[in-house]
């Protein structure tokens, strides 16, 4: 079973190295983010089913970012804030928290809470690979195969396939495929063109006569799955290794906690 994957976006170092530890321990996969543009960035890449999201970030406020993150797509956000007015609680929830947990708190309640949330996730887990036969999507590792061929695509140009592919054939303008595949990362809704034009290149078999990726009129681009029960992609494509993941890609060490006990966190 893949585990369920966890980004922590927390500020302390290291109560966010202590929280990750022991979600480590009991089977999560777990990455960590110390400022809003970086939990921006890794969520990006990763994918997390859950984000455990402090107010109180060096570069912005943590409930900000939590209605950015409920923008982006479906995954559950639990805050942890030492903010403890009703009204910033309420305020946490209609932002899209899940949960709201103020600080201190306990270990055993902060883990029990994590494993309510991820229960729903067990019980309708989105799928791992995006399978069109031909075409097949790894969201886990992030890996793109075409008849069986490894095709090499940029960390810009999977998610970017990716936003297309999840978008279920409908049209997408390049304001939005700019916004939910690199949020803060590219500014200019024509680098979608550049992109588009590369990944025709690597999928298509005429880049020239697309049907796989198809441009929409006065709107911009949309995915075209029933192009992949026709013979419209490249019979031969190259096979290649994925590029090794930059070090943001990859999820902190936790070493263990220092020996002396915490009652609250």
């Amino acid at each position: 079973m893949i585990p369920i994957s966890i980004e922590i976006v927390e500020g302390n170092p290291n109560l966010a190295s202590l929280l990750g530890w022991h979600l480590q321990q009991i089977g999560y996969s777990v990455f960590q983010a110390v400022s809003c543009q970086q939990a921006k960035i890794i969520f990006q890449k990763q994918q997390p089913s859950l984000v455990i999201l402090s107010t109180d970030l060096p570069d912005g406020d943590g409930i900000e970012l939590c209605r950015w993150l409920h923008k982006q797509r479906n995954c559950l956000i639990f805050v942890i804030s030492s903010r403890t007015n009703e009204s910033d609680i309420v305020e946490g929830l209609k932002a899209g928290a899940d949960d709201y947990l103020t600080k201190p708190f306990g270990m055993q309640e902060f883990l029990a809470r994590v494993e309510a949330l991820t229960r729903r996730l067990r019980t309708s887990a989105p799928p791992a690979c995006l399978d069109y036969g031909v075409l097949k999507i790894d969201l886990v590792q992030r890996q793109v195969r075409l008849k069986g061929n490894a095709i090499d695509l940029t960390p810009q140009e999977f998610s970017l396939l990716y936003v297309l592919a999840q978008s279920e054939g409908l049209a997408l303008s390049r304001a939005e495929l700019l916004q939910r595949a690199w949020p803060d990362e590219i500014n200019n809704p024509r680098t979608v063109d550049t992109h588009v034009l590369s990944l025709r290149k690597k999928l298509e078999v005429d880049p020239q006569q697309p049907n796989l990726i198809q441009t929409v009129r006065n709107i911009g681009y949309r995915f075209n799955p029933e192009a992949l029960m026709r013979t419209a992609l490249r019979p031969n494509s190259q096979s290649s290794n994925i590029p090794s993941s930059s070090v943001s890609d990859r999820p902190p060490q936790f070493t263990a906690p220092p020996s002396r006990s915490f009652a609250k966190y």
